[in-house]
């Protein structure tokens, strides 16, 4: 049983083997053929590698995918790298081999003409090498771009020149689709970074090395050492062999080369390789892997078996990509389907060409959808057709040295430059050159190049110099008929020869009048600074005013002195000849203040002494004479009447206080009024100029002219001077005279004047604000950085003391006219405080006062007043009692009662107050006066409703009324006396 069982396995293992040999021959034989066009020069570099990769790309795709039911079949055209070759071959594939796609064509022209008969024909057409950016200008959706486009390296570029510090870049590229159509995106790009083109360097694809050599010599003329090549590498191979002959690739040139000829350096030969030292390249990066490696490998070898003539082959980036678009194409095709590969004819007349009776191909829409859809991982990285365009923007920073390449950088989009893909301080966008390795420079210079030099050919530096009739501080031209010379010197000449001493290199430079053959100035300095941009003058020295309009046409260093436009007038003298000049130290509102102070202060000095000073007392005129008296004589201090009240003293003692400080400050602003020189402008303000019609004068030439028709000057009040001298004798004129009010200039220039007539005229308003004065070189020129950090050495140092001591002397000679301008009159804003002070002092002391008044009498105020009396007779009653003495004072108790002294005479106060009807005494006596207001009595009683106490000299200290009349003195208090008398007892 054992050996027929195993026949039977025999049997059976050797007819699944049979089964599936005759399946997979029958899947073999199933297999649709769909055909592919590739058109390529076969005798460029390029070309050859390229449908080798296809090959081995198709050859390893079906060996690891068996089971696909399509199979590309390609169909090979030589483009002869002619453009109308190129198109032939694609019309040919597209209307007799109905390919349904086409590789290629090799170059950038080529590609132009066929992605049009691709769209027409609905036949994609996969591109490798043609990179430029122009091509996708053409919105063919038949048309995808296998490569890395030009213009994503621009980004790279300019970094790099950024790092650097470059400001001038001469592109050298050349004059067809390829070269061009990356130079827009480039300037673009450098502008953003403040990178200028100067100029454009355009090489004919086919120009020989003697025009490349002509165009290689022009740019050793110009100063600008920053070039970057964008060409194919046999024409940039001539270019550097040509360059290096002529000594361009010594130390202080920088070249640069795009990714269309990096990417091929390694194919490049030896001798050319040499010519290149020092050379930057942007290079697309590659990612390492192992499938890589051992494609590369393989490569090389069947290369090598195929083209046995061919040694040394280096593979590079375009083959990967031709590699991994034959890839991306079988994937597609089988991805679109295996019906409809056949091409629907156009009908047409007999008479049409056979370009108009090519057919569309049915597959088309569904092979471009398929290969916008196709994504995978390549071999030159990952393959994604975005819109008909490999999305791939990293690239590598190489520098030629030695025998080969040398890294010293990444830039990708996100991070800009970097030492090391993957790094983790990678966040921000970065040019900074701490990310970039070390480079040899050309020369095997390890220093980095400024970017520009002098011109080789002899050419020294045009400085052009203005001519002028005065301010010969600033620039002065003295021509020297017997030696045929021109000498140039001023205050702006000597900054500008130490800045350009100061530079780290060398510069050559002469000096040019702007002037006219007959030796006149040829014009204003508008007009000399317009002459640096149309490249008559290479830079200015001079004092030009930075402005915003000039610095359309040309670039200004940093200011090496302040400036601005400002005014000057004449000043007058004229206040210690004023007869009303004491009135000055103070502001009006100070004096009615004082005024109306020294007014109340004796009003309250007289409230508080009244009553128990005799000094304060008396008739009406007397007293205010008194008290005003009082009051003002506090100035000088000489008050000599006695204040007894404790009130008034702390009264005038504050007052003095204040009365002592206003006197030291008013004697001291007067002793500065008529002891220091004042000053002061005839004019303040511009608008009175143009209010009242004034002339005014500027600088012939100028730019202030603009600046005063800007502000409303009447045209035909503005004058012209042309020196220091010109200017002072317009404005001693005035302008009623024929001359000026006041003259307009920059700050610098009136400086001049003012240092010569500093008695006469004074700066007191500046209407225009610039940043001052500076040097001028044409707008982009690569000196302008270094010679602004130059101005800034000089300026700071002590070389910028010298030359201002040189040519405007010692300035502390004359004061500054901020000093002649007088200060303003003292104000109440001062003094206030003091004010304040006294009066709550005053007003306190007579609150107080009126309070006691109020309480010591408030019975002969209050007492036996009745209802039906009004408000105003209570006032009247205790005024009256207010104006009498206070008789319980210390001042009057403790005075002995004299005859004639020391008791009124009241014979002509009571002859004189007294009535026909008046019961009061006629006769002349003389006693203390009382003066009493006028009593209510009650109906029941004829005496008075209180008892009235008078000092009696027998010894009784008071008396009642009914005494007062036994004694034989008659009652003051009957009925019927119409007012108070004053009473006066003697020898009673």
């Amino acid at each position: 049983m054992k050996i027929p069982t195993r026949i039977a396995f025999s049997f059976l293992f050797c007819f699944i083997i049979l089964s599936k040999s005759n399946f997979l021959a029958k899947a073999q034989n199933t297999t649709i053929s769909v055909n592919v066009g590739v058109i390529l020069d076969f005798d460029t570099w390029t070309g050859k590698m390229g449908l080798s990769c296809i090959n081995m790309a198709l050859a390893d795709f079906y060996a690891s995918n068996s089971y696909y039911k399509t199979r590309l079949f390609l169909s090979s055209r030589d483009s002869k790298s002619d453009v109308v070759e190129a198109a032939a071959a694609a019309l040919d594939l597209i209307k007799n081999v109905e390919v349904q796609a086409i590789i290629g064509p090799e170059s950038s022209m080529q590609a132009k003409f066929v992605i049009n008969l691709g769209e027409k024909a609905q036949v994609p057409i996969i591109a490798f090498s043609a990179t430029s950016p122009s091509l996708t200008s053409l919105q063919s959706p038949y048309f995808f771009q296998a490569t890395q486009n030009s213009s994503s390296q621009v980004k790279a570029i300019s970094a790099i020149v950024q790092a650097f510090g470059w400001r001038e870049v001469v592109p050298i590229y050349t004059d067809n689709e390829y070269g061009q159509g990356m130079i827009p995106f480039l300037i673009d790009a450098l502008q953003e970074v403040d990178a200028r083109v100067p100029y454009r360097s355009v090489i004919p694809p086919l120009a020989s090395d003697d025009q490349i050599g002509q165009e290689l010599y022009k740019l050793m003329t110009m100063q600008t050492r920053v070039f970057i090549v964008h060409m194919p590498s046999d024409v940039g191979s001539r270019l550097f062999t040509k360059a290096k002959e002529i000594g361009m690739m010594s130390e202080g040139y920088v070249w640069i080369m795009t990714s269309g000829m990096t990417n091929s350096i390694r194919s490049i030969e030896s001798s050319v390789h040499d010519s290149m030292q020092g050379v930057l390249g942007v290079k697309t990066y590659v990612p390492k892997t192992i499938e890589l490696e051992n494609f590369t490998l393989r490569w090389k070898t069947k290369f090598h078996q195929a083209n046995p003539n061919i040694l040394d082959v280096e593979l590079n980036v375009r083959g990967l990509w031709a590699y991994d678009a034959a890839s991306a194409l079988a994937r597609a095709v089988e991805k679109a389907g295996t019906t409809n590969f056949d091409f629907e004819n156009t009908t047409g007349s007999s008479n049409l060409t056979d370009l108009a009776t090519m057919g569309v191909s049915l597959n088309g829409p569904k092979l471009h959808q398929a290969l916008l859809d196709t994504r995978f991982t390549g071999l030159a990285g990952e393959f994604n057709l975005q819109n008909g365009q490999l999305q791939s923007s990293t690239f590598q920073i190489i520098n030629v040295n030695g025998n080969g390449e040398r890294g010293v950088a990444f830039w990708t989009p996100e991070n800009g430059l970097v030492r090391e893909l993957n790094s983790t301080n990678t966040s921000t966008y970065s040019t900074s050159r701490r990310n970039l390795g070390p480079v040899i420079w050309p020369g095997d210079s390890s220093s980095v190049p400024k970017g520009w030099e002098i011109p080789t050919n002899g050419k020294k530096l045009r400085v052009g110099v203005p001519v002028k009739d005065g301010f010969f501080e600033f620039v002065k031209v003295e021509h020297d008929a017997s030696t045929n010379t021109t000498n140039v010197k001023g205050y702006s000449i000597d900054i500008f020869k130490a800045v350009m001493k100061a530079l780290p290199y060398n510069v050559d430079y002469e000096f040019i009048p702007f002037a006219k053959p007959n030796g006149e100035s040829a014009g204003t300095y508008n007009d000399m600074v317009y002459q640096v941009y149309l490249g008559n003058f290479d830079a200015l020295a001079s004092d030009t005013t930075i402005i915003a309009n000039r610095t359309n046409y040309i670039d200004f260093t940093l200011p090496y002195t302040e400036s601005g436009v400002t005014m000057v007038v004449p000043i007058k003298d004229n206040e210690r000849n004023n007869a009303w000049v004491f009135l000055k130290p103070l502001t009006w509102d100070l004096w009615i203040t004082s005024g109306i102070f020294f007014v109340f202060i004796g009003f309250v000095v007289w409230v508080l002494e009244h009553r128990i000073n005799e000094d304060f007392r008396g008739p009406p005129s007397h007293e205010i004479g008194t008290s005003l008296w009082y009051s003002f004589s506090t100035m000088v201090f000489a008050q000599k009447e006695t204040l007894l009240s404790n009130l008034a003293r702390f009264v005038v003692s504050i007052w003095v206080f204040v009365v002592l400080i206003l006197t030291q400050s008013y004697t001291a602003s007067l002793t500065s009024l008529l002891t220091v020189q004042q000053l002061q402008p005839t004019v303040t303000d511009v608008n009175q100029l143009i209010k009242n019609g004034e002339y005014v004068g500027y600088q012939e030439g100028s730019y202030v002219l603009g600046i005063l028709e800007e502000m409303n000057f009447d045209p035909t009040k503005l004058r012209t001077y042309k020196s220091v001298e010109e200017c002072d004798e317009l404005l001693s004129k005035g302008s009623a005279n024929g001359g000026i009010a006041a003259a307009f200039d920059d700050i610098p220039c009136m400086k001049v004047l003012l240092l010569q007539y500093c008695s006469k005229y004074t700066m007191v308003q500046s209407i225009y604000k610039t940043d001052g004065l500076g040097f001028v070189f044409p707008k982009g020129s690569p000196l302008v950085s270094d010679v602004s950090r130059a101005v800034l050495n000089v300026t700071e140092g002590e070389k910028m003391k010298e030359i201002e001591k040189a040519w405007f002397g010692d300035q502390s000679n004359c004061p500054s006219s901020n000093n002649q301008v007088s200060s303003c009159s003292l104000s109440l804003d001062s003094f206030w405080g003091l004010f304040l002070i006294a009066g709550i002092a005053s007003l306190s002391a007579l609150i107080i006062s009126f309070s006691m008044f109020l309480y010591k009498e408030r019975r002969q105020i209050w007492i036996n007043f009745e209802s039906k009396n009004s408000i105003w007779k209570r006032i009247c009653h205790a005024l009256r009692i207010f104006d009498n003495k206070d008789l319980s004072s210390h001042t009057f108790r403790n005075k002995p009662l004299k005859d004639s002294g020391d008791i009124d005479n009241v014979q002509g106060i009571g002859t004189r107050d007294a009535s026909p009807n008046t019961c009061c005494p006629t006769s002349p006596i003389s006693c203390s006066v009382l003066t009493e207001p006028e009593f209510t009595f009650s109906e029941d009683s004829r005496t008075p409703s209180r008892e009235y106490f008078i000092p009696n000299p027998h010894g009784q200290t008071f008396l009642s009324a009914e005494d007062n009349e036994q004694v034989g003195h008659p009652n003051p208090f009957q009925e019927g006396c119409p007012r108070t008398q004053e009473i006066a007892l003697e020898n009673c």
